[in-house]
């Protein structure tokens, strides 16, 4: 519908690392009684994690998956939103992707690129930036400075085994291996 209505659009699929991912979603998880239920509930019964993920309005089929590690809502959640990514572009759909981690690193680059790609002005790249510089989320519960108090995940062998299996099911680069979706957009 989106291409009907706005046919000169270009989408962008914003993506993270796996494990940075993960541990952002697990501290999310503290401030929404949703994502609370799913992490607790979803140790129990992969049952209770489809149920949860329809309830609000998710392909439970994605998430019938029992969460055995504090990290794996996370994973999962990167996993189907990647995969269908992925998917998307192998039926034709012109989408590309852009990495988190490269933004960060080198913004101004990837602001120009964006701008580029989007067929706007690069000479707001620099506006760009500033924006960059500000926490979209701030006097919100889920700001940069609530989030950075709780305690993240560690990531032990045991846990990045289970993990790098969920992610072998979806296709996905595993944890330690380089994490570049086909199609993401590059300042090299």
């Amino acid at each position: 519908m989106c291409r009907e209505l706005f046919p000169s659009s270009k989408y962008l699929f914003l993506y993270r690392d796996v494990v940075a991912t993960a541990k952002s979603v697990r501290r999310i998880s503290v401030f929404y009684p949703t994502l609370h239920l799913l992490n607790l509930f979803g140790t129990f019964s992969d049952q209770m994690t489809k149920t949860i993920a329809e309830w609000q309005g998710m392909s439970g089929s994605n998430f019938c998956l029992c969460l055995d590690t504090d990290l794996t809502l996370g994973v999962l959640f990167y996993a189907v939103q990647s995969s269908r990514y992925l998917d998307m572009r192998r039926r034709g759909f012109d989408i590309s992707a852009l990495r988190y981690e490269d933004l960060v690193a080198r913004p101004l680059d990837m602001c120009r690129i964006i701008l580029e790609f989007c067929h706007l002005p690069v000479s707001l790249a620099e506006l760009a930036v500033k924006a960059l510089d500000v926490d979209s989320q701030r006097n919100s519960i889920v700001s940069k400075s609530v989030l950075g108090r709780i305690k993240d995940p560690q990531l032990t062998s045991e846990k990045k085994a289970k993990l790098n299996k969920l992610l072998t099911k979806y296709g996905l680069p595993l944890i330690g291996q380089p994490n570049v979706l086909e199609g993401t957009l590059s300042c090299s």
